[in-house]
């Protein structure tokens, strides 16, 4: 088995600051907040009815989510509060699986946060300019003003940037509790019922019924994505052994309490039929509610969520590729820190990526990889819990996962069905995922190479040409 690896193995990051220890259990559930409600809950919940047509089995398809992603964030506060670094499934995975698996981890980490970034800046410029007609025909420079906004805020230091996560996840769960509650006080307007010709769910034969729920689960499980978003902070968490376990819980808690309202104002509002067949149905219900302002009360509610989240992934972006340089897996630079404890270097890379990809408008099928990548992420983590139980025992764990070993086997086996589905929905970009994974083998052993070099270099030694990994 791989040999331990220290807290910070290759120490004495060359910058001019640290990172800073100055975070708490509020920061931990704004970032889980803000990394897991996206603007899809406004969406999702039209292509969830039309699977299951039944609002109780609507609720309770939103609330097994809600089960699935508290067990998963059960399963990685156990890991980060044994190994309390900065960089998340990175560091887990190259504990259990040795350098290269957690290389493989990082970088494949890295593309479906920075696809996310992308993602959503397109979005948001999107929603601006159809909130101000003025703006038309310039989405993406919406989208980069955006971008760097953000990023020139983190850029100031940890202080701000999390400042800045605590109110636009604040501001975006206030935002959609206020649309739940005018939805449940304002009577809406009749609106008509269509005829939906489908079975109801318990005249399906078994196969049928079981088919119905994977597929209403699949979106229900893209949407609480992000319960793992405190996990990157450990390092700058005053005290992750007490903190990450209540962040994390409360986190997703609170995401599938709103999951949960924002599907039973949209049940109230609009007939179970109706809903089915809307692909934007909060901007339905909208319509129903505010009449002609419908549109623009979803516009904001849109670029608020927005916003939260891509500050999320940008906050958790460098992290992943400052802890994997620490280690010499990336270029000695990108360890900067500035000041105000912001990885700077990292921070501008990642921006750069994010506004490159957002300028080429062809992020498309960068999106479609990070659609199978970011499950195969954080099934490393559930693998590697089991590795590291086993394997070293005697690491500290001030936390532990309830239920273990079952519930960590539940997680494991739902996780791997929904990727076993995700490759076969997309069997195109699951080749192409696979060519993008082969190809970070040899660029791995080209990093390892150059670290060896660097470190031949300062010892004032030759490498040797056949010297061996």
């Amino acid at each position: 088995m791989h040999a331990p690896i220290s807290e910070i193995e290759r120490a004495g990051t060359r910058s001019k600051g640290h990172l800073l220890r100055i975070l708490g259990v509020g920061f931990g559930v704004a970032v889980i907040v803000g990394n897991t409600i996206g603007s899809g809950i406004l969406l999702t919940p039209g292509e969830v009815a039309a699977h299951l047509r039944n609002p109780w089995f609507i609720f309770a398809a939103w609330s097994a989510g809600g089960v699935f992603a508290f067990f998963c964030t059960q399963s990685v506060a156990e890991l980060g509060t044994m190994l309390p670094q900065a960089g998340g499934w990175f560091v887990y995975a190259r504990r259990a699986f040795g350098e290269y698996g957690g290389f493989l981890v990082g970088c494949c980490d890295w593309i479906v946060q920075s696809a996310a970034i992308a993602y959503l800046a397109a979005a948001f410029g999107e929603f601006a300019a159809d909130l101000t007609p003025a703006l038309q025909g310039r989405t993406k420079a919406l989208a980069v003003a955006c971008l760097i906004a953000l990023m020139l805020l983190n850029w100031l230091g940890l202080r701000t940037g999390s400042r800045v996560q605590e109110i636009t996840s604040l501001t975006k769960a206030l935002a959609l509790i206020a649309f739940v509650v005018v939805c449940f006080l304002v009577s809406p307007r009749a609106v008509p019922s269509t005829t939906v010709a489908s079975q109801s769910l318990t005249q399906l034969p078994p196969l049928g019924l079981l088919i119905a729920i994977i597929l209403a689960l699949q979106p229900i499980i893209v949407s609480y994505d992000g319960w793992y978003g405190a996990i990157y902070f450990t390092e700058e968490d005053e005290d992750p052994a007490r903190n990450l376990p209540r962040s994390s819980i409360i986190g997703v808690l609170a995401c599938g309490a709103i999951f949960l309202l924002v599907n039973a104002a949209l049940l109230h509002v609009l007939p179970i039929d109706k809903l089915a067949t809307s692909q934007m149905p909060a901007a339905e219900a909208a319509a129903l509610i505010f009449g002609g302002h419908g549109r623009t009360v979803i516009l904001v509610l849109s670029l608020v969520t927005a916003v939260s989240t891509i500050n999320a992934s940008l906050m958790i972006t460098p992290r992943i590729l400052f802890a994997m340089a620490r280690d010499g897996l990336m270029s000695e630079s990108i360890t900067s820190i500035n000041s105000g404890g912001t990885p700077s270097r990292a921070l501008l890379l990642c921006t750069a990526a994010s506004i490159g990809l957002v300028l080429s408008g062809s992020f498309e099928t960068l999106v479609a990889m990070a659609a199978i990548l970011f499950v195969a992420v954080y099934m490393s983590g559930f693998i590697s819990l089991y590795i590291l139980r086993s394997s070293q025992p005697d690491l500290p764990r001030p936390f532990k996962m309830l239920g273990y070993p079952w519930t960590n086997l539940a997680i494991c086996l739902g996780t791997g069905a929904f990727l076993v589905a995700s490759i076969i929905a997309d069997l195109k970009h699951a080749l192409f995922t696979l060519a993008v994974i082969a190809f970070t083998y040899p660029l791995y052993l080209l990093m390892t190479r150059l670290r060896r070099f660097r470190e031949a270099n300062g010892a004032g030694i030759q490498l040797a040409p056949d010297t061996k990994d």
